[in-house]
């Protein structure tokens, strides 16, 4: 797989919370932190997401905002 995204980072799935149309993805990765995400229902059969189960979080954007408090 060779994609043009700089920030690919692999993890474990650590909880799918399915819904009507959408699934709630959360990605566990290697120091604990976690990558949530929204897809499609049919996307998470289609990549046969499962717990426990290796996956990557794909991020690619335009813009990142930077706040302090």
């Amino acid at each position: 797989m060779k994609l043009s995204a700089r920030n690919v980072l692999k993890g474990t799935v650590k909880a799918i919370n399915p819904g009507a149309v959408n699934s709630e993805v959360i990605i566990q990765l290697p120091g604990g932190e976690e990558i949530v995400s929204i897809i499609t229902k049919s996307s998470c059969e289609r990549l046969g997401l499962k717990v426990g189960g290796e996956a990557y979080a794909v991020i690619k954007a335009s813009n990142v905002m930077v706040a302090t408090e």
